[in-house]
C-alpha cells in the first residue's frame, strides 16, 4: 500500500517552434471548456482562423521567455516536485492538461514505477475553480483513470483560493516588495469569458444577475471564479494591512471580442499614469508557477504598456514557484484531504 502526490499544471509546447506551438494551441483551443462554443464552429474558428494566426505570434513570445532548461512552467513544475518530494517523502510525479507529459503517460508512469501505489492524489495547481482551468483538468485526468481502470484510486485536491496556508505563502512572497515606495499594487488574475462566470453558476441565478453577487453568500461561490479571486484579494489585503485605495484586482490574457471580466489588465495599465499612479507592484495569484502569461504579458508587455503611458517604475512579484512556505502549504492542504501516511 502507497500514495503518490500528482501535481497537474496547465502545460506548455514542447519547443518554441511554429510547428510544436500550433500543435499546443490546437489542443488548448479545441477543448469545449476552453472556447465553449458547437464541436464545428470551435472547429472552424480555431484550426482556420486562431491558430495560423496566432501561431508565429505565440512562437516568438514563448522564444522570448525559454531558458537552456526550456519551458519555464514545465521546469518550475519539476522543481516543485522534487521539492515537494523531500519535504514530504512521498513520491510525486508531474503531468499536464495540455501538452507532455499526458495524464495518461503519468498514470502508466506510477503503475509501473510504483506497483503496490493503491492511491494517486491529483493536486490540480490552480487556486481557483474556472471552467477553462481547474474544472477541465480535473474532468480530463478523472475520465483518463476511468477509462484506463489503473488499480489505484484518485483523489482530487479541491481550490484553495482560501486557505489559510495559500494565503500564508502568497502573503509572505508579497511582503518584502510593500517595503519600498509604492503607489498601487495590481491584483491580475487570468481572465474568463462572463458567460463561463455564469455557466458555472449552480444556482443559475445568482453570479452577474444579483447585485454585489461576489459579496452576498450562495452556494454559487464553491465555483465561482469571480468571487473567488476576489476573496484572495481581500485575504491578502487583510493579512498585510494594505491600505484601501493602493491596491486593485484586475483581469488579464483576453481572448476574441466577448465579455470578460473586468477591469482588463492592459488597460489598467495604460490608464493608471494618467490618474497619477506612477509607482507600481503587481502580483499574479491565478499562476502558482511563473509561465507566459506572468514572465511575457505581464512583465515584458505590460511593463512597456505602463511606462510609455508615463509610468515610472514597474515591478513583477514572481510566483510561489518553489518557495518554502508554498511547498508547506501544499503538504497542509494534501494532508486536509487525504492522509499522506
Amino acid at each position: 500500500m502507497s500514495k503518490v502526490i500528482l501535481l497537474m499544471n496547465l502545460g506548455s509546447p514542447d519547443s518554441t517552434s511554429v510547428r510544436d506551438v500550433k500543435k499546443y494551441l490546437n489542443e488548448f483551443l479545441m477543448d469545449e471548456r476552453v472556447i465553449d462554443i458547437p464541436a464545428w464552429i470551435r472547429k472552424i474558428l480555431v484550426k482556420g482562423i486562431i491558430v495560423p494566426f496566432r501561431s508565429p505570434k505565440s512562437a516568438k513570445a514563448y522564444q522570448s521567455i525559454w531558458t537552456p532548461e526550456g519551458s519555464p512552467l514545465i521546469n518550475l513544475t519539476y522543481q516543485l516536485k522534487e521539492a515537494v518530494h523531500a519535504f514530504t517523502q512521498i513520491p510525486v510525479e508531474v503531468c499536464m492538461r495540455y501538452g507532455n507529459p499526458t495524464p495518461q503517460q503519468t498514470f502508466d508512469s506510477i503503475q509501473k514505477k510504483y506497483p503496490t501505489c493503491n492511491e494517486v492524489i491529483l493536486f490540480p495547481l490552480y487556486p481557483h475553480y474556472a471552467m477553462s482551468s481547474y474544472e477541465t483538468a480535473v474532468v480530463y485526468a478523472q475520465q483518463v483513470h476511468h477509462q484506463q481502470q489503473y488499480n489505484f484510486k484518485l483523489t482530487t485536491i479541491p481550490v484553495f483560493y482560501e486557505h489559510p496556508a495559500y494565503i500564508h505563502a502568497l502573503s509572505k512572497s508579497i511582503e518584502p516588495y510593500l517595503k519600498n515606495n509604492y503607489d498601487q499594487i495590481i491584483f491580475s488574475y487570468h481572465g474568463i469569458p462572463e458567460r463561463h462566470v455564469k455557466k458555472t453558476d449552480t444556482t443559475k441565478c445568482h453570479c452577474l444577475q444579483q447585485n454585489n453577487c461576489c459579496g452576498t453568500s450562495s452556494q454559487a461561490h464553491t465555483t465561482c471564479y469571480r468571487h473567488q479571486v476576489f476573496t484572495t484579494t481581500a485575504a491578502v489585503v487583510s493579512t498585510l494591512n494594505i491600505p484601501y485605495g493602493k491596491y486593485q484586482t484586475t483581469f488579464q490574457s483576453r481572448l476574441g471580442s466577448d465579455a470578460w471580466l473586468k477591469p482588463y489588465t492592459a488597460d489598467t495599465l495604460q490608464q493608471l499614469p494618467k490618474k497619477g499612479i506612477k509607482k507600481l507592484i503587481i502580483v499574479c495569484p491565478a499562476f502558482v508557477s511563473d509561465c507566459l502569461e506572468t514572465i511575457e504579458e505581464i512583465g515584458e508587455e505590460g511593463k512597456e504598456i505602463f511606462l510609455e503611458a508615463g509610468g515610472e517604475s514597474y515591478t513583477v512579484i514572481p510566483c510561489l514557484n518553489t518557495k518554502p512556505l508554498w511547498i508547506k502549504a501544499i503538504n497542509t492542504i494534501i494532508n486536509e484531504h487525504s492522509s499522506l501516511h
